[in-house]
């Protein structure tokens, strides 16, 4: 039974302790807080009453080295730096679900973080932690950049297609809508309920973090720039991102191939599901797993492809596929706590 511990106690470390309650492989000993020292975990979270015991503690590395097999860090951006510094020589294993190693140049972090990176001698090492891509460099690493969720549902489709030179690396769109979880549960005026219900708009035009994470990983596939719109969308509903994908292929590839490479390539995947031709998905049939859904409109007249991709924010966007990468830096099966369907209706 590996040891786990969790530093944050926002949503993405709830979702993590709902999950884990069913790993018989991991045993989350210690969760670290700042803003609520000595809580217990399920008085912050009565859905998870019966499940936990935890109560938070002071956010002190002391309290997790010795104690843990590795970590996840589920915090802003940041803070997580400085904490993977002490925790990896320690022997521990980290995975971090904040943006700190996400992006491999440090001037483009500071760039859209306005912030110095505090350690860019790791940012070579940390594996970018789409398990689907990555999988093999996952395993050998002691240190995960879990993606962003914007990200996740943007490369997943784009990626194995740009690889096999079937689309135009110019002109791609990005259009995605996002439940107001992934603004985290710190109440701010942008995510109050009257701000947000029965309305819609977009945030982050040209300039949101999440939009280099994209054009970095889809650069690699391409191996070369990639010239990408993203947009993200602030929609009335609590948890799911739906993106959806324009782009060209290439002079002299059919627009159907798009649907024979991304079958092939996800063929056999626990969690990215390619969806039967005229079938789009939709956020609620992945509410509440780690599966992320494609749908794939083909324009065989003008060369188009419209890509649809839907997960859950919280999940594969974050807390299950860190569950995902941890498994399988620590040996063990890949789905391991994770292979259940979405919650609908």
């Amino acid at each position: 039974m590996y040891k786990i511990g969790i530093v944050g106690d926002g949503y993405t470390a709830a979702d993590l302790l709902r999950l884990l309650a069913g790993h018989d492989e991991m045993e989350v000993v210690c969760i670290l807080s700042t803003e609520n020292v000595g809580r217990r975990v399920d008085a912050l979270y009565p859905q998870l009453t019966g499940f936990t015991d935890l109560v938070c503690e002071e956010s002190n590395l002391d309290n997790l080295i010795g104690r843990c097999d590795a970590v996840f860090l589920a915090l802003p951006h940041g803070l997580s730096a400085v904490m993977a510094m002490e925790l990896l020589p320690a022997g521990i294993k980290c995975v971090d679900l904040g943006a700190d190693f996400r992006l491999k140049n440090a001037a483009l972090y500071e760039r859209y973080y306005d912030k110095i990176h505090e350690a860019p001698e790791l940012l070579q090492e940390a594996v970018y932690g789409l398990p689907e891509l990555y999988r093999e460099k996952i395993r050998g690493t002691r240190l995960v950049a879990n993606p962003g969720c914007f990200p996740t549902g943007a490369i997943l489709p784009l990626a194995p297609l740009l690889t096999q030179g079937l689309l135009q690396a110019e002109g791609i769109i990005v259009d995605s809508k996002s439940g107001v979880s992934g603004a985290g549960r710190t109440p701010k005026q942008s995510s109050h309920f009257c701000e947000v219900n029965e309305g819609i708009h977009p945030y982050g035009v040209g300039t949101h973090r999440h939009g280099p994470e994209i054009a970095q990983e889809l650069g690699f596939a391409a191996g070369r720039p990639v010239e990408m719109l993203f947009t993200p969308h602030l929609v009335p509903m609590n948890r799911g991102i739906l993106t959806t994908i324009y782009a060209r292929v290439q002079p002299g590839v059919k627009a159907e191939a798009v649907h024979e490479v991304l079958e092939e390539k996800y063929r056999g995947e626990s969690f990215v599901k390619i969806l039967p031709d005229g079938v789009m998905p939709h956020t609620k049939w992945v509410y509440g797993s780690n599966i992320l859904q494609i749908g794939i409109y083909a324009d065989r007249e003008k060369d188009r492809v419209i890509l649809v991709s839907a997960l859950d924010n919280l999940t594969k966007g974050a807390s299950g596929q860190a569950i995902q990468n941890l498994n399988l830096m620590l040996g063990i099966t890949e789905g391991k706590g994770l292979n259940f369907p979405g919650v609908h209706p």
